[in-house]
């Protein structure tokens, strides 16, 4: 599971976000380094230091330079992921862009620009986090100029997908629609439907039920003469030419290992990759999770399945990562009484792990990332995803602190002190909001995702709970972090000094964004659909319902503005609690009924009356909602018999500029694939 953004540091809204999930700050730019590069449209692109570079050995560097080149060699196969036609028409969009000789002040050019760098910014033309097809600003006559002019060639499906309003959803998960079908993701043919998927994977059986594979994690499923058929990601495969280059890196990586355990798993990964095959990718991530030590991580393969509206499909990302030994050691109290956790959890005794094993928790530093982790970047990442890994084995979390530091360092847009309620709600904000932050995004990754069981004889979670899936895992940790984080039990870990304080910060920002300040990545009459955006409104107006009766959390009107506070921490922390088991009670039992009703009855539709009112009341600010990053250069230094003799560290020019330069060299797939 993947954290886009919960941890923070003086946050706008006290953010609390799940894993997969951006956000926006409010804090001071500091003057020694420059964070901000760009702001365009709702994105604002930033950069990030690798501190502690220079205290690796030059095998260490070596380590991180070749898996770094290893996961840049994969970064189409998630434009291709993302849409059929991206790789096309991203190739079309970047030749105008280094052709055109034209003049380029007028709005016509300007806006050209500004869809470019949207479409590289959510590797292809839906939004990176809201799913919907991007609106070029330009008309259809202006880009047949542009296209003439540069002598540049795009048609067809390819063409018509800029300005149509086919596929207009990269993932639809709207309740009475063929979610497969309406989707615009390139998981599946064109003519492929849910219950395709769901009949085809029924049919697969796992040589040990005990360990279920993870059927349909590394392939796209078509038909071929009206019959399902994968095609399996891997060398030879489907973009075996990307993952052939992606292996070689690898294979660099091997000979520069750390230590055994970490040279063994590489090289499953490796197998893996040459072989398409779902047992050594098990094989792999046990040996993954278990290869603990030396100063040097990474996650790489087809991981998350957020983007598949059927949850079988994991999406290319990658991360490369130091160890911050010392905040690490910090924050390993958490992992150290991860069975202290599940057993005073609120869950009924039968969905409590009797033994919670081989949870680690380290505060790394990212050195490169790309696929689904770039430009829109995790703050925290909690993996294997598989819950037999998990529970027999177990699993790795990591918060990546110096994107936590870029974000946090990045520039001010005042929002917070628009919705906080009062001056109490803003003082607890500015004093415990940032530690509030950080326990969130721990407690979050590395407690809720290692907590609690399936019943025996449950199906996995993809299968029973379906397009549910994600966001009720990601609402069931969170709650995990809210239940824990008002709680006597981190001043006894020495993890905060006033926990009471540190809890309604929390309280305060998960309930104001959940209900308020969430709702400006909205345009007004969507619905709520992104998995972390449902969750947090689930999560918040459930709690307000249930609530009511007791005023436990208020919903305020003063001077034409709606605020919601918290009058109730006590019962508030009591109604997190119960929520929690019920939500553990549906993924154990596997309940689609029941999770229906709670995503859907609280998770989806908004008050128009209030997005209005907080769209109006954030037209003030001009920080864009969004966040993101350009990845810091590796370069390598030769001598005459071209050994890497030292490896710098540099930074882009820009945005446009590294994303053009990405193109240039990792395009190692076709355009149709």
């Amino acid at each position: 599971m993947k954290l886009r953004s919960i941890l923070s540091i003086a946050l706008v809204f006290s953010l609390f976000f799940s894993c997969g999930e951006d956000k926006n700050e409010d804090v001071k730019e500091t003057k020694e380094f420059s964070y901000n590069v760009e702001q365009f449209a709702d994105i604002k692109i930033l950069r990030y230091k690798i501190p502690g570079w220079e205290n690796l050995t030059l095998k260490e560097q070596k380590l991180v330079y070749y898996l770094t080149q290893a996961g840049l060699a994969g970064r189409d196969i998630m434009w291709d992921q993302n849409y059929r036609y991206n790789l096309a028409i991203r190739n079309a969009l970047e030749s105008i862009y280094k052709n055109y000789s034209g003049d380029k002040t007028t709005e016509n050019w300007i806006a050209f620009e500004v869809y470019l760098k949207r479409v590289w910014f959510s590797n292809g033309i839906h939004h990176h986090y809201s799913n919907d097809k991007l609106k070029p600003a330009f008309n259809q006559v202006y880009f047949n100029e542009l296209l003439k002019e540069t002598n540049t060639k795009l048609d067809g499906m390819a063409y018509s997908a800029i300005f149509s309003d086919k596929d207009s959803k990269k993932v639809n998960l709207a309740k009475g629609v063929d979610n497969v079908l309406e989707s615009a993701v390139n998981f599946y043919g064109s003519d492929v439907t849910t219950a395709d998927v769901e009949n085809f994977y029924s049919q697969k059986t796992s040589p040990n039920p005990e360990q279920p594979l993870s059927y349909g994690l590394n392939s796209q499923l078509v038909k071929v003469n009206g019959e399902l058929k994968e095609r399996v990601y891997k060398s030879g495969g489907l973009y075996g030419s990307a993952i052939d280059e992606i292996v070689k890196w690898l294979e660099k990586a091997k000979e520069v290992s750390e230590n055994e355990a970490q040279g063994n798993a590489l090289g499953l990964l490796i197998d893996y990759y040459n072989t398409g095959d779902l047992q050594i990718w098990d094989d792999y991530n046990v040996a993954w999770t278990a290869a603990t030590d030396g100063n040097v991580d990474y996650i790489n393969s087809f991981i998350e399945v957020y983007n598949d509206p059927s949850g079988y499909r994991g999406s290319y990302e990658t991360i490369v990562q130091i160890n911050d030994f010392d905040m690490s050691q910090k924050m390993s109290v958490l992992s150290d009484n991860a069975q202290w956790f599940e057993d005073n959890s609120p869950l009924m005794e039968e969905h409590k792990k009797d033994s919670v094993v081989g949870v680690t928790y380290k505060v790394v530093t990212v050195a490169g990332e790309a696929g689904d982790a770039s430009p829109s970047t995790p703050i925290g990442v909690n993996l294997p995803n598989a819950n037999w890994i998990r529970k027999e084995v177990g699993s790795k979390s990591v918060s990546l602190g110096n994107i936590t530091e870029a974000y946090s360092n990045a520039g001010s847009s005042g929002r917070l002190k628009e919705f906080v309620h009062d001056d109490e709600e803003l003082e607890l904000e500015e004093m415990y909001g940032k530690i509030g932050d950080k326990l969130h995004t721990a407690l979050h990754e590395v407690v809720g995702h290692a907590s609690g069981q399936l019943n025996p004889g449950v199906g996995e979670t993809k299968e029973t709970l379906k397009k549910y899936a994600s966001t009720l895992e990601e609402g069931r940790a969170d709650l995990v972090g809210l239940y824990y984080l008002y709680n006597p039990k981190l001043q006894e870990l020495g993890l905060v000094d006033d926990w009471k304080s540190v809890g309604k910060a929390a309280y305060d920002g998960y309930i104001r964004n959940g209900l308020i300040t969430q709702l400006i990545r909205l345009n007004l009459g969507d619905d709520v659909e992104e998995a972390h955006m449902v969750n947090r409104q689930w999560v918040s107006a459930w709690a307000f319902e249930k609530g009511a009766a007791d005023n436990v959390i208020e919903k305020v009107t003063r001077d034409g503005k709606t605020y919601f506070n918290i009058n109730d921490y006590e019962k508030l922390h009591d109604l997190f609690g119960q929520l929690l088991r019920e939500t553990q009670r549906i993924k154990s039992e596997g309940d689609y009924a029941a999770v229906e009703a709670l995503v859907e009855g609280y998770g989806i539709k908004v008050d128009q009356t209030i997005h209005a009112e907080v769209l109006e009341r954030n037209k003030q600010f001009t920080s864009a909602p969004y966040s993101g990053f350009v990845n810091p250069v590796l370069v390598p230094e030769m001598n005459d018999s071209g050994e890497i003799t030292a490896i710098k560290v540099t930074q882009p020019v820009g945005f446009p500029e590294q994303m053009l330069e990405y193109s240039n060299t990792y395009s190692f797939l076709p355009t149709n694939n």
